[in-house]
């Protein structure tokens, strides 16, 4: 897989992420960031993974009811 077809894919997976999110399904969003960031590590794209692992620790964190 080229560099284009794998940006193209990681982006489908962003935004599909993200439509969920903004419908404020959290949990589905954080599983379809899971898989991202698996597809990622199957791929050996370190990096991605990592910003997959942000955005997981980022969309978790902003479910968690406010003190």
């Amino acid at each position: 897989m080229n560099a284009a077809e794998k940006g193209e894919r990681y982006a489908r997976i962003f935004r599909k992420a993200g439509v969920f999110f903004g419908k404020g399904n959290i949990a589905r969003a954080v599983e379809v960031l899971k898989e991202g960031k698996s597809l990622a590590e199957q791929l050996g794209d370190l990096k991605m993974a990592e910003r997959f692992a942000h955005e997981i620790e980022t969309v978790s964190a902003s479910a968690e009811p406010q003190k």
